[in-house]
C-alpha cells in the first residue's frame, strides 16, 4: 500500500501576515549552505505558526525552527537619540534538498 501524500495547504492571509521579509545579511547568507534560511517574522508568532506558514508559502518541509528577539540599538537622528525597534528573526532549517529562493517575491 503506497504512502498517503500529505494535502498541500493553502496560504492564508494569516501566513503572509507571520512572515514578514527575508532577513539577508552576510551570516544568513552562510547559513543557505547548510540549508537555512531566516526571515523576519511577526514579533507574537510561535514556532508552530511559523513551520506552518513556511510550508504553506513556500511549499518546502521544514526540519526545525529557531526563533530569536533581535534588541533594536540606540541611534542618534538628526542628532536627536532614539532607539530601532525590535524584531523576531528566525532561522528556518530545511529538509534535505529543498531550497527556497528569498531573491523572488511570494
Amino acid at each position: 500500500m503506497a504512502k498517503a501524500q500529505a494535502k498541500k495547504k493553502d496560504p492564508s492571509v494569516k501566513d503572509y501576515n507571520i512572515i514578514l521579509s527575508p532577513h539577508i545579511t552576510e551570516k544568513a547568507t552562510l547559513g543557505s549552505e547548510h540549508g537555512q534560511v531566516t526571515f523576519c517574522v511577526a514579533n507574537q508568532a510561535t514556532k508552530p505558526e511559523i513551520k506552518t506558514a513556511v510550508e504553506a508559502l513556500f511549499d518546502v518541509k521544514v526540519k526545525a525552527v529557531n526563533t530569536m528577539i533581535q534588541k533594536g540599538k540606540t541611534k542618534r537622528f538628526k542628532g536627536i537619540m532614539g532607539k530601532r525597534s525590535d524584531f523576531k528573526k528566525a532561522i528556518i532549517t530545511l529538509e534535505e534538498g529543498q531550497t527556497i529562493d528569498t531573491g523572488t517575491g511570494v
